[in-house]
């Protein structure tokens, strides 16, 4: 779940090298940026559901904290966490 500063967000487009946009919970569309830290172990593509942590000097970037399973992004959006 969610930290305060975090929200859930759906991959829209992969926009090639780590970086994604993403469709964020709180209605926002913001330029996601996969850390190195995941970047070769966890693929993410579109329509997957991940955890962003918009940027606070900049809020139209953010940054990719967790990629969730189909099963879990099922379970969130039965739960009416995200959509």
């Amino acid at each position: 779940m969610p930290n305060d500063d975090e929200v859930f967000a759906v991959v829209t487009q992969h926009l090639g090298g780590n970086h994604v946009r993403v469709r964020c919970a709180d209605g926002e569309t913001r330029l996601g940026r996969i850390p190195g830290r995941m970047k070769y172990r966890n693929w993410i593509n579109e329509d997957d559901v991940v955890l962003v942590e918009p940027w606070s000097w900049q809020d139209e970037k953010a940054n990719i904290e967790w990629r969730y399973s189909s099963e879990d992004a099922e379970q969130l959006r039965a739960e009416g966490h995200i959509q």
